[in-house]
């Protein structure tokens, strides 16, 4: 079982290349830090500017700084099933412990087509495979029959839902079962996902707070359910300044601050408004994350 807070990690980049060393360092400090996974190359990561190289070579990077401390989830998705194939056959080689592959986006399969793309990937590798449900960017949304039909797999063990419906979590338990590894894809409703029979997050705002995002769920894990609630209080407002603008923009700027890398992205992602930086500067220094 996947659980608790799983970091969907940025990617940092100098003058438009992958920088290693930020990258491994940041990688490094998450797994101190007590984050409990690391998902390398999702749209945090900004993977679909990555050419197919580029991203193989952060999965490496990340599994290889990881070095068996905690999971790496390593993003395979594409909406090409033979590129999500190479991708996911590749994490497969490399050392990864599980794969998230996103719903194709753009080419808007049928539920019959969604089906044929997962038990593509299924019957081309042995890892476990953690479907992505997010059909605010994919277009598509994986109805629970399907979900259900792909949950039958032989690999699949879980979903990342995007979806931000929270009744959905419940539906899946009762569907499913609760042994179907359930994980939010939506920082600000963690505590009421997990109350739905949820198991954890993948997270956008870890890579800012990833003490604090796991305390969260290691609280929630030993049944204390106030101490779980005060540290999405204090998480409020860093929620919601990831996503004032397209993530990962705030994301970077924010890790930026801390210290690690630079906030450049690739076109067409641009730095954030001056706005946004200000909320994101207020945010981080209320956790007092600066020192």
């Amino acid at each position: 079982m996947f659980k608790g807070s799983f970091v969907a990690l940025v990617t940092p980049f100098t003058n438009g290349e992958i920088n290693d060393d930020e990258y491994q360092s940041f990688v490094d400090w998450q797994v101190n830090e007590g984050t409990h996974g690391l998902v390398p190359c999702g749209t945090t990561g900004e993977s679909p500017t990555m050419s197919h190289g580029e991203h193989k070579h952060v999965t490496e990077l990340c599994i290889e700084a990881a070095a068996g401390r905690v999971p790496v989830v390593a993003g395979a998705g594409s909406n090409s099933t033979a590129e999500a194939v190479d991708l996911a056959t590749h994490a497969e080689a490399t050392g990864a412990d599980a794969i998230l592959v996103v719903s194709p986006y753009y080419n808007k399969p049928t539920q019959a087509g969604l089906f044929a793309h997962y038990e593509a990937i299924n019957n081309a590798v042995g890892l476990p495979i953690i479907v992505y449900n997010i059909p605010g960017r994919s277009i598509v949304n994986i109805d629970i029959g399907t979900m259900k039909k792909i949950s039958a797999l032989s690999n699949v063990v879980g979903v990342k839902d995007a979806t931000a419906d929270l009744s959905l979590p419940a539906q899946v338990r009762r569907e499913i079962g609760a042994d179907f590894c359930q994980l939010s894809g939506e920082d600000a409703t963690v505590i009421p996902f997990l109350a739905a029979g949820g198991h954890g997050c993948i997270s956008v705002t870890a890579n800012v707070a990833p003490a604090l995002c796991a305390e969260q769920h290691n609280a929630w894990n030993r049944g204390d359910v106030a101490g779980a609630q005060a540290v999405q209080d204090k998480l409020v407002n860093l929620h919601q300044a990831m996503f004032c603008e397209s993530s990962p923009g705030p994301a970077i700027y924010a890790v930026k601050l801390l210290g690690f890398c630079s906030d450049e992205m690739r076109l067409p992602l641009v730095g954030i408004s001056d706005a946004s930086k200000a909320q994101v500067e207020a945010a981080v220094f209320e956790l007092g994350l600066l020192g």
